[in-house]
C-alpha cells in the first residue's frame, strides 16, 4: 500500500510542477506582450488556473508526507509511541472530514460549472478548473487513511 501511496503522490507533484511551469511560462508571456503592447488576455486566466491546480496538487501531496498540517509542538512534547500514535489518529481523523467534504462539494461544484465558459476563451469550459479540489479532497482522503491504517497498527500492536 505504501508503494502505491508513494506512486500516486508522485503522479501528484508531477501534475503540480507542470501547472506551475505552464503558470510561470503564461507570466512571462504576459510581461512580454505587455511590454511589446501585445494584447494577450489570456494569460490571465491560465495564470490564474495553473496557480490554483499547482496548490491544490501541492496542498494533497502535501498531507501524504504529514506537512500540510500538523501540530509538531504537541506531538514533539510526547514520548510514547502509543499515544503519539492516538494524537495521530485524531488529526487524522479531523483533516478527513475536511478531505472528504473537499471531495463531495468538489465534486459538485465541478458538475455545476462544467459547461461554464472562459472570459477570455470562451470555446473552453471551467469545469477542469474546478476537478483540482475533488481530486485535491480524494487523494488527501486516501493518504490519510493509509496513515490511520499505519496509526491503529501501531496503536493495536506496539509496532514503530
Amino acid at each position: 500500500m505504501k508503494k502505491a501511496l508513494d506512486t500516486l503522490q508522485r503522479i501528484q507533484i508531477g501534475v503540480g510542477a507542470v501547472m506551475l511551469t505552464i503558470f510561470l511560462l503564461a507570466v512571462v508571456i504576459q510581461m512580454g506582450s505587455r511590454y511589446l503592447g501585445l494584447v494577450a488576455t489570456w494569460t490571465e486566466d491560465v495564470s490564474m488556473y495553473s496557480f490554483i491546480w499547482a496548490a491544490f496538487m501541492g496542498a494533497g501531496a502535501m498531507v501524504h508526507e504529514k506537512k500540510h498540517f500538523a501540530f509538531t509542538s504537541i506531538s514533539d512534547s510526547i514520548k510514547k509511541p502509543k499515544a503519539k500514535a492516538a494524537l495521530e489518529i485524531v488529526i487524522a481523523l479531523v483533516m478527513l472530514t475536511f478531505s472528504v467534504l473537499m471531495l463531495v462539494y468538489g465534486i459538485q461544484i465541478t458538475k455545476r460549472f462544467w459547461n461554464y465558459k472562459w472570459t477570455s476563451i470562451p470555446s473552453f469550459n471551467r469545469g477542469p478548473v474546478w476537478m483540482c479540489v475533488p481530486i485535491c479532497g480524494g487523494t488527501s482522503a486516501i493518504y490519510l487513511l493509509g496513515q490511520l491504517a499505519d496509526s491503529i497498527k501501531i496503536i493495536a500492536k506496539g509496532e514503530k
